[in-house]
């Protein structure tokens, strides 16, 4: 498939699932934001992981306010996500939600960190997305925000994804970056490798 008709194969099947997402009931919206956020602090990978890099959610997205507290209280280090001007992402550490800012496209996002302050990488990524597959494929909101940022880098990465938003036929072109594990409501798929 060529890129402009990968762009617009992509295009479609965000329209298909955001008006399949809007339909959603908000009861399992909160009721499966819950099952995921305790799916992902069991993992032995978020057990083990010193530095989160998480994100803050968006409406209709499964909320992470409560994984960022979790992980706050066990000590970790928390860094969430800035969009800088040229389609960059960058990662600030945050030590309590209080301290973000609506940013970028409306996104909450931490302020700039202490001057001097050498900002660790992280050992565990959660992703956003559309919509996931339980192959690791992902969906984006389209920019290539996290498909730049997560290029060449080592840490284990999380997809959080509703159930009712799966899809099996997603459309994924070369730099598109697999994760290592998909979190729904359901629990964890994780990932032995990065199928391509």
């Amino acid at each position: 498939m060529d890129s402009d008709s990968l762009r617009a194969e992509k295009a479609r099947v965000r329209r298909e699932v955001r008006e399949a997402s809007a339909a959603l009931p908000e009861s399992y919206l909160r009721d499966a934001g819950r099952r995921i956020a305790a799916a992902v602090t069991a993992l032995p990978d978020w057990k083990e992981a010193r530095v989160i890099m998480a994100y803050a959610s968006m409406s209709r997205e499964p909320d992470t306010a409560e994984i960022i507290r979790e992980a706050l209280k066990d000590g970790k280090t928390v860094l969430l996500p800035r969009c800088a001007d040229d389609r960059r992402m960058e990662a600030f550490p945050v030590r309590d939600l209080s301290e973000l800012k609506e940013g970028r496209m409306g996104i909450p996002e931490p302020p700039d960190a202490p001057a001097g302050e050498k900002i660790p990488q992280p050992d565990l990524i959660l992703v956003p997305c559309v919509a996931a597959a339980m192959d690791g494929r992902r969906l984006g909101h389209g920019a290539g925000y996290y498909d730049r940022f997560l290029a060449g880098r080592g840490a284990k990465t999380f997809c959080l994804c509703f159930g009712r938003l799966l899809r099996e036929d997603l459309p994924a072109g070369p730099e598109d970056i697999r994760m290592d594990a998909v979190v729904t409501e359901d629990g964890a798929v994780l990932l032995t490798e990065k199928r391509s």
